[in-house]
């Protein structure tokens, strides 16, 4: 798309954005970002769009390939451009998804250890039993059947470990969505990958698989009798349960 000079700061005769004299690239590349996100941010590059070529941002911004490069690598440690190597940058609306993904590498880092896991697993109990209680309040029809339906995939799904993993997040996953606030889905989802490596490691066995389903089936009980104590100690007699497990996956302390 063609990028129009804009503000104070260009030099009308060239239609060029000057960055400040003796700055160096990471400063020179503040400028084309504060550009570029508030193009972003107005819909003036839309969701999908490429960005210009580099040599043209360079020229617009007279700026060299570098603080180019720069910008481009900020935008997309935002999460505002999608990267591919041999292709010019893809805007990217911002969502809370994206936002999320951006901090899913450093979490990563802090989910290798107990302690670090368990700080992890203890806000899924608090977030997951709020919601379950939340859920016994305001389901509505559409959503207790859709509960209904994944707790049957579920069920289903006891003594194939790969398919009752699946099954198990998309139960909880329901309840996540219930409140109908974009920020539950995607913290759901990241908490499906920091943790899935755990769960792959676990024991398993059908038994095992019995055990998760019935405690999902107190939920979804708790939930259909509107009962919000029982609802929310379901939930976290189930989780707690769980991170029995997922504490087997760890060196036994010495």
């Amino acid at each position: 798309m063609k990028l129009e000079p804009k503000g104070k700061t260009m030099d009308q005769g060239q239609g060029i954005l000057r960055p400040a004299a003796g700055t160096g690239a990471g400063r020179r590349s503040d400028a084309v970002i504060a550009d570029l996100v508030r193009m972003i941010q107005s819909g003036h590059l839309q969701d999908g769009e490429r960005l210009p070529a580099e040599r043209d941002l360079m020229q617009r911004y007279g700026v060299s390939r570098v603080a180019v490069r720069e910008a481009i690598l900020s935008l997309a440690n935002r999460g505002l451009v999608e990267t591919r190597l041999g292709h010019r940058p893809i805007v990217r609306k911002p969502d809370y998804a994206a936002a999320i993904d951006k901090v899913a590498s450093f979490v990563g880092h802090l989910v290798v250890e107990r302690e670090g896991v368990w700080n992890l697993f203890e806000t899924r109990i608090f977030i997951e039993s709020a919601l379950a209680r939340g859920a016994s309040n305001r389901a509505r029809r559409d959503d207790v059947e859709e509960l209904r339906a994944a707790l049957e995939a579920n069920r289903r799904a006891i003594g194939d470990p790969l398919a009752f993993d699946e099954t198990d997040a998309a139960f909880h996953a329901v309840l996540y969505r219930i409140p109908g606030n974009p920020i539950y889905p995607a913290i759901h989802k990241a908490y499906v990958e920091w943790l899935t490596q755990h769960w792959r490691s676990m024991k398993r066995g059908a038994d095992i698989d019995q055990m998760n389903y019935a405690g999902h089936r107190a939920i979804f009980d708790a939930i259909v009798m509107r009962d919000p104590d029982n609802a929310e100690e379901a939930m976290r007699r189930h989780l707690v349960a769980a991170w029995e497990f997922v504490r087997s996956t760890f060196p036994a302390e010495s």
